[in-house]
């Protein structure tokens, strides 16, 4: 199982490296309802969609392996993509994730609910545990890392390619433009004055919703205007002012881009930009239809594609397609996503070249407070892939009143 705009991937990389494996492309309206197609071939490939719909005919079928490529689809327990999961039969099972927790430990128990079902106990009383674990102590983790060691391998370039050169990581802070800044400042001084009344009156509990929209809201204003308010699309931008150059002079050098950012809306507004400018690109995200996506080789030295964020507790939106550059690529980040995983998802996946390291430059101008929040979620999640620390979950007032601050 794999998302959509990953089966010509495998398909691909089945064709270099394995040619000999007879692959079904088990997707699309014209595919076979019956099981005994598949007994000629070795290797099926299916989307998480279609394994919903197709449930009664896949769970007939005793596997060698099952595998789920970006498992985090099923991350959900009680979704309909992770009962049908758990529905597979196979003599062995195999879960390939980059992000095995993004927002708390019930996302774990799904995960190796399908690889080990009874392993962590049932959910109800798992939930009860995580509970306990909101701020974990050293010892709860060292016993949750003991508990999963047997079952996780962890593949980091450091322990499989320690030969290539490591990636350069920095942090560019930039200051709004007087208009921007005056624009930020009145969504903000909105916000905390209606989040203010609301909280009084409802309580924190009760209005997680307007929390998140006025949270979303600010990291659009501190983007582009224009995000928030179409009419101010030709307002200046900070972020804009700060890339360009700096996509200019990795140009210049010789070197690869890879622009990165959470908002289609704001890759839109960046298109508008290097159109004017006379910059080729390559555009990708999740909408691309296959044959673009599959057209390698394009002559051009600068990409942009989208990384979506997950919702809090929602469907996962379209995954962007995880292609693989050629060379060192330098990977400036227009928006990063809220979850620190998702952010470094994409700059992980740029290939170093033997000599040349790869840079990464996230582009900053949020409030500090959540980038702090960020940074102390990579944190956690690095010591255990542990306990619930996602930025809504542990917010207090006092923390939102320092975010509008």
């Amino acid at each position: 199982m794999v998302p959509r705009s990953l089966v010509f991937n495998w398909i691909a990389e089945a064709r270099r490296f394995t040619p000999r494996l007879r692959v079904l492309d088990y997707t699309g309206a014209d595919r076979s309802r019956e099981s005994r197609v598949f007994a000629g071939y070795d290797l099926v490939l299916t989307t998480y969609g279609t394994l919903r719909k197709d449930v009664a005919v896949l769970r007939e079928v005793e596997f060698d392996y099952v595998i789920l490529d970006e498992a985090q689809a099923i991350k959900n327990a009680d979704s309909q993509t992770a009962k049908a999961a758990r529905l597979l039969r196979g003599s062995h099972r195999l879960a390939l994730t980059g992000t095995p927790v993004e927002n708390h430990l019930g996302e774990l128990w799904s995960l190796l609910e399908f690889l080990n079902p009874g392993f962590l106990g049932s959910s109800p009383s798992f939930r009860g545990f995580t509970d306990e674990l909101r701020a974990p102590t050293s010892e709860s983790r060292g016993l949750l890392v003991r508990a999963l060691r047997p079952l996780l391998l962890r593949r980091t370039k450091e322990a499989v390619a320690p030969e290539l050169p490591a990636k350069l990581e920095q942090t560019l802070f930039c200051e709004l433009p007087a208009r921007q800044r005056r624009f930020y400042d009145e969504l903000r001084n909105h916000y905390r004055a209606s989040l203010g009344k609301r909280i009084g009156e409802q309580g924190m509990g009760r209005s997680k919703i307007l929390v998140l929209e006025a949270l979303l809201r600010l990291r659009q204003a501190a983007c582009h205007p224009g995000l928030v308010d179409p009419n101010l699309l030709g307002d200046p931008c900070a972020k804009l002012d700060l890339l360009l150059p700096q996509l200019r002079e990795i140009l210049e050098e010789g070197h690869k881009a890879l622009v990165f950012s959470q908002f289609t809306s704001f890759l839109a507004i960046l298109r508008q930009q290097l159109d004017a400018a006379g910059l080729p690109y390559l555009y990708l995200d999740g909408r691309n239809p296959r044959p673009r996506r599959e057209g390698g080789g394009v002559p051009v030295r600068t990409g942009l594609s989208a990384v979506p964020d997950q919702p809090q507790g929602g469907r996962p939106r379209p995954q962007p397609d995880r292609r693989r550059p050629t060379s060192t690529c330098s990977t400036p980040g227009g928006t990063p996503p809220s979850r620190p995983r998702r952010s470094t998802a994409p700059t992980g996946s740029a290939r170093r070249g033997p000599s040349s390291p790869a840079g990464s430059w996230p582009a900053i101008r949020w409030r500090r407070r959540s980038w702090t929040c960020r940074k102390t979620k990579r944190e956690l999640a690095d010591a255990v892939i542990e306990a619930d620390r996602s930025l809504l979950a542990g917010l207090s007032k006092e923390d939102l009143e320092l975010l509008l601050s």
